[in-house]
């Protein structure tokens, strides 16, 4: 059984910052990849970064350059600079890795809200 607990999430004024931390454990698939993903409400889900276990990310476009995505092993941060109300969101981390099947996984949740 897979877990992922994050923590971090808070109200923050803009211009701050916020540090998003999960922490995955269980049986993981040693290649895999990690990240986060948000959901305003009304909005869908959107991808925010990934890092797979290489060390490569991947950023939306709306972040890139100020948030930064890293790892150390099975726990993933999102450091998240220069907030924007847009930024607004729960903000989940996610888990998959292709083996067999794919397998994925996400935490619960963390609102993060950026007041203007």
């Amino acid at each position: 059984q897979v877990q992922l607990v994050e923590s971090g999430g808070g109200l923050v004024q803009a211009g701050g910052s916020l540090r998003l931390s999960c922490a995955a454990s269980g049986s993981i698939f040693s290649i895999n990849v990690m990240g986060w993903y948000r959901q305003a409400p009304g909005k869908q889900r959107e991808s925010v970064a990934t890092i797979t276990s290489g060390g490569r990310t991947n950023y939306a476009d709306s972040v890139k350059g100020r948030f930064g995505i890293s790892r150390d092993k099975n726990t993933v941060y999102l450091q998240m600079n220069s907030l924007k109300p847009e930024d607004t969101a729960v903000y989940y981390c996610n888990l998959q890795w292709v083996g067999l099947n794919t397998y994925t996984y996400w935490g619960q949740g963390t609102q993060v809200t950026v007041s203007s």
